[in-house]
């Protein structure tokens, strides 16, 4: 396994559901570098490396939520996955929302997988560190 943390940046808006999921990040033996961005502008600007992100590295995974202020996140989804310099970073939607039409939009958009954030806070925890298991130790990805 390589020593290096893998990036991950997650974008989502609502602070609790930060705690959570820096918490169960925290809880697993893999080595991850995680950055969050609070809204669909800002996740661009660290996408892209501007401004106050010149310095940014390129994530490995994003953890994308739907609902978010300035560009919500199936604006952004489409950005990613126009851009290419950008698409063959994995998605996967973070979101409360179980609208069949959201995951549709969102798997049109090409995510990589949607997950809907459980209520229960052991369940929420439970699914964090499924995708972390999935994505950071599994999955083989692209370098670039």
């Amino acid at each position: 396994m390589n020593d290096e943390p893998m990036k991950v940046l997650l974008v989502e808006d609502n602070p609790g559901d930060v705690r959570l999921i820096i918490e169960a990040l925290r809880q697993s033996n893999i080595h991850n570098d995680l950055r969050v961005t609070r809204d669909g502008v800002e996740a661009m600007a660290f996408l892209r490396r501007e401004g106050k992100y010149a310095d940014a590295g390129r994530p490995d995974l994003i953890l994308l939520d739907l609902n978010l202020p300035k560009k919500d996140g199936r604006e952004v989804l489409a950005e990613i996955k126009a851009d290419k310099n950008l698409k063959r970073i994995p998605v996967v939607i973070l979101t409360s929302s179980e609208a069949e039409e959201d995951i549709i939009k969102t798997y049109d958009l090409h995510a990589n997988c949607y997950v809907t954030k459980p209520a229960d806070l052991e369940k929420f925890i439970a699914g964090v560190k499924s995708i972390r298991d999935f994505w950071l130790s599994i999955v083989k990805l692209p370098l670039e």
